[in-house]
């Protein structure tokens, strides 16, 4: 009775548009009244402050804000068109080369950003305009954006990961190392099916740069090239944790953009906090609710209901586990943000995957690579909203445009499936 109050209640709640922390919230409460049915109301909610302070107050997940901040203060620095102008003079003079200057430069952003939607809506503006210049229809452009931009959330650092690594307590680092790889991989299956799309389009290239001009590029964006390798030489090399890693990434992207590039005033440093702080409460928000939904799942033994259902059901086999965990999660990545599905499903893989002996380092890159194509996935694929906006197309037209990339993301995702030395190669 609970399960059906609990999973009927969100699909409810979840169908009518509410946001999704208020679905998996009340749906959570609704449980807990059940539970607690003849018990003064007061006492059965006398919980949820505790509740909701244990999940949030991890000191893993401040690195949270930390790296939105750090990412806020970068893109303010304007380092974005840095990376634009030092990937067009590379690469820019082929035929689909600023195709190729998306992705490349979204796999360099994200790993300064570690959001999705951050690196759609900090590159959109340059690269979708540019990309229909030089030929693809505005759709294609937006929806190339959209998919480049989730890689955001495989290459390190990701807020993703840190988020999957507090729920599973395993090693953010070797996480971030188990990403670099799978994100590298997507980009280039990502520029392949551009280039096969643009195979029958007569697309303009820029002209090819100079030496001098090429070093010039990288001079103006060295600075911003260094924050990843900062940041990742740190964690690799033991100097620092994640979490450490991320509030450098703030004093440093502070002192680029200040002192440097000095396209950071003082003045503006306010309203970076204030924004940092709304994103930052947004993710801590949905992190409260859906520990919640996770809470009432293991009081009511679902977890172990679900999680033995598996064992079951696979009959210890790992093949038949990860097409489980595929399915499921491209399913629910089209409805859930990762954060979300990341706190109901890892409780219910982990343990399966313990009993199958699967590296969890590998389960982990899987289910982000997973919830890394919700991104991009309609009817709820978040990207794509934030790229129709700006390319000015409507869900229907980027939809349509975005399926021969989701093709290439899903080969990508088997491929990292079922050879799990790709993850695990640094771990």
């Amino acid at each position: 009775m609970i399960a059906a109050v609990l999973f009927a209640s969100f699909a409810v709640l979840l169908f009518i548009g509410a946001p999704i922390a208020i679905c998996l919230g009340v749906s959570s409460v609704a449980a807990m009244l059940l539970q607690g049915a003849g018990r003064p109301v007061e006492t059965v909610m006398s919980s949820l402050p505790q509740l909701f302070s244990a999940s949030t107050s991890k000191f893993v997940l401040l690195a949270i804000p930390f790296f939105i901040l750090a990412g806020n203060i970068m893109d303010k620095a304007q380092i974005s068109k840095r990376l634009i102008r030092l990937a067009e003079t590379c690469v820019g003079h082929f035929r689909g080369g600023l195709a190729i200057v998306c992705v490349i430069v979204s796999c360099f952003f994200a790993a300064i950003s570690g959001s999705g939607p951050a690196t759609v809506a900090a590159l959109g503006l340059v690269m979708i305009p540019g990309m229909i210049r030089s030929g693809y229809s505005p759709a294609f452009s937006a929806a190339l954006m959209g998919c480049a931009g989730a890689i955001g959330v495989i290459i390190p650092p990701s807020i993703t990961f840190v988020v999957y690594g507090s729920i599973a307590d395993t090693s953010i680092g070797d996480l971030f190392k188990a990403g670099v790889i799978p994100g590298l991989i997507m980009g280039a299956a990502l520029i392949i099916a551009a280039l096969w799309i643009g195979r029958k389009t007569q697309l303009k290239s820029l002209p090819k740069a100079s030496g001098r001009e090429r070093w010039e590029a990288f001079k103006d964006a060295f600075w911003g090239l260094l924050m990843p390798v900062i940041i990742l030489g740190g964690i690799y090399g033991g100097f620092f944790t994640p979490t450490e890693a991320a509030a450098v990434s703030v004093v440093y992207g502070l002192f680029v953009g200040v002192f440097i590039y000095k396209t950071v005033k003082i003045k503006e440093l306010y309203d970076i906090i204030i924004d940092s702080a709304s994103t930052t409460a947004t993710v801590m928000f949905i992190t409260a609710a859906a520990s919640l939904f996770a809470y009432v799942l293991t009081r009511a033994r679902l977890d172990v209901a679900i999680s033995d259902g598996l064992v079951n059901l696979t009959h210890g086999s790992t093949f038949l586990f990860f097409i489980i965990v595929n399915i499921l999660l491209l399913i629910a990545g089209c409805f859930l943000d990762s954060t979300s599905a990341l706190y109901i499903f890892t409780p219910l893989f982990v343990p399966v995957a313990e009993a199958l002996g699967v590296d969890l380092i590998h389960l982990g890159v899987v289910m982000i690579v997973n919830l890394a194509i919700g991104l991009f996935t309609p009817p709820v694929g978040v990207n794509l909203y934030v790229a129709c906006g700006v390319a000015d197309v409507n869900l229907k037209q980027i939809s349509k445009a975005v399926v021969p990339l989701l093709i290439a993301a899903i080969i990508v995702l088997l491929i990292l499936t079922y050879i799990p030395g790709i993850s695990t190669l640094f771990t």
